[in-house]
């Protein structure tokens, strides 16, 4: 796979850096004109392509994605005299389809939305070790609750707690790598937040406690000890920097921290964990609505990971995150749709080829798949499976509000993946049952929204005439993605 894509990318020359998260490929160009954006599209698993300027994600799957990153990594050497690609008609239209992107996104990309881009880069590499804390964590919990194996209980908790006692650090160091500074200088001042001796300090009247803010805390110290940081870069001789630039940025960043960041953030942080009681206990049927039913759109923009500090926030002050179960029922309708769709084009085999093979990622809650693979593709189904997501949430919602709250206690799996994270209001059983019933609420949702709305007569018509039958024919197609990008935006 990493040999197919590395020509339709410009070639080793034209890549500038290569990563990945769970399911997509993050690749920046030199030249993004080079890139073959057509035959790309249509290569056998890639599933779909989201551009920003020069950086692309290529949605790849779980796995997958892992597995090719790496190689394609391998190929980052520069390399000169790149021959220059031959010009064809499928390379014009993906051109101008680039252009006129790059103009959209020239007018959508606001301050604020970049912003959240950059925040999510700095938790999507703590993923992983947040699932497996998670699935640590859960098999703790089930021993103490079926009071079976107290030792081995006791060592799985530490084993699953180091990492969130010190993920302050870790947040800091990566955001000041991020934003431009120093990683190991924003680890270093993040990890002012979690040190035992702060309870000995007194802002504003009151004793700080260890981990206060949480990582809203270590988020704004970093980002300040960046700011100091590149404010002396600029005017510390060079004779003098390497001494006088760390000192002065731990010193600044810290006393800041100590004096005026963590108590803000810690207000902030018990602002968020009222706020998502009171979301639930008030208005729990519609708030379940409307996050269940904008979080595939977020997810299709990529800005769903800017929801990480709020989930880890409340995981650190409630021992769970009341909102991500809600949240993931929004795949749960992306797979009802995706399963109307499946029934409705009969005589479709690249469809369907495509909706078999996305599926057991979309159960699991991996939607990227599915969403460039079949429903953003062909326009309606997206907006069908929202609605979907929306009454699974809204399901889910209403029995939080009836004092059934269900949550998990790590980030990152949603679908039927969630089940060991679980964590509620009442006992286990009560817990998974609400959640369950969620899924199946948000797939029969999104089946028969889809089924009966998803698909015009006409589009019927063409897609059940038989000739799509070669693999991502037709669904990973420039102008089709495009337009259908535009009418879901």
């Amino acid at each position: 796979m990493a040999g197919l894509l590395l020509p339709l990318l410009g070639g080793a020359g034209n890549l500038t850096s290569v990563t990945n998260c769970m399911t997509r490929l993050r690749v920046t160009v030199l030249d993004p004109p080079a890139v073959r954006r057509a035959e790309l599209r249509a290569l056998p698993g890639v599933l779909g392509v989201v551009e920003d300027g020069a950086a692309l994600q290529i949605v790849l799957g779980p796995g997958a994605v892992a597995k090719v990153a790496p190689e394609l990594a391998r190929h980052l050497e520069p390399v000169s005299g790149r021959a220059p690609a031959e010009p064809d008609t499928a390379r014009a239209l993906a051109e101008r389809g680039a252009a006129l992107r790059a103009e959209r996104k020239a007018r959508n990309a606001t301050p604020v939305k970049e912003f959240l881009r950059r925040i999510a880069q700095v938790f999507v590499p703590l993923i992983p070790a947040l699932i497996g804390c998670g699935v640590v964590a859960g098999l703790a919990g089930l021993l103490v609750n079926l009071h079976r194996m107290p030792a081995l209980a006791t060592a799985l908790a530490a084993c699953a707690s180091g990492f969130m006692f010190l993920i302050a650090v870790f947040v800091g160091h990566n955001t000041a790598k991020e934003f431009g500074g120093t990683p190991v200088l924003g680890g270093a001042v993040a990890a002012v937040t979690v040190f035992p001796g702060v309870e000995r300090v007194t802002a504003f009247g009151e004793r700080l406690a260890p981990g206060q803010g949480g990582v809203l805390g270590a988020l704004a110290a970093a980002l300040l000890a960046t700011r100091v940081e590149r404010w002396c870069r600029r005017r510390v001789p060079e004779a003098l920097d390497v001494l006088v630039t760390p000192a002065v940025t731990v010193l600044v960043a810290g006393l800041v921290t100590l004096y005026g960041l963590m108590y803000a953030a810690g207000v902030a942080a018990a602002a968020i964990g009222r706020f998502a009681d009171r979301l639930l206990a008030d208005g729990g049927a519609a708030a379940g609505f409307v996050l269940g039913g904008l979080f595939l759109p977020l997810v299709m923009l990529g800005l769903h990971q800017a929801l990480i500090p709020v989930h880890a926030t409340l995981i650190q002050q409630q021992g769970y995150t009341v909102l991500l179960p809600i949240l993931a029922m929004a795949g749960a309708g992306q797979v009802g749709a995706a399963l109307a769709v499946y029934a409705r084009l009969p005589r479709n085999a690249s469809v369907r080829r495509t909706i078999r093979s996305a599926l057991p990622a979309g159960l699991l809650g991996i939607g990227e798949p599915l969403i460039y693979g079949v429903s953003l593709p062909l326009g309606r189904p997206f907006v069908t499976a929202c609605a979907g997501g929306a009454f699974g949430g809204g399901f889910v919602g209403l029995l939080a509000q009836l004092g059934d709250k269900v949550g998990s206690t790590a980030i990152g799996p949603s679908g039927w993946a969630l089940f060991p994270l679980l964590k509620g209001s009442r006992g286990l059983g009560t817990t998974a049952a609400v959640y369950g019933a969620g899924l199946l609420v948000g797939y029969a949702a999104g089946f028969v929204i889809t089924y009966a709305f998803g698909l015009s007569r006409r589009s019927l018509a063409e897609l059940n005439a038989g000739l799509n039958t070669e693999p991502n024919a037709g669904l990973n197609a420039e102008p089709n993605t495009e337009l259908n990008t535009e009418r879901s935006g």
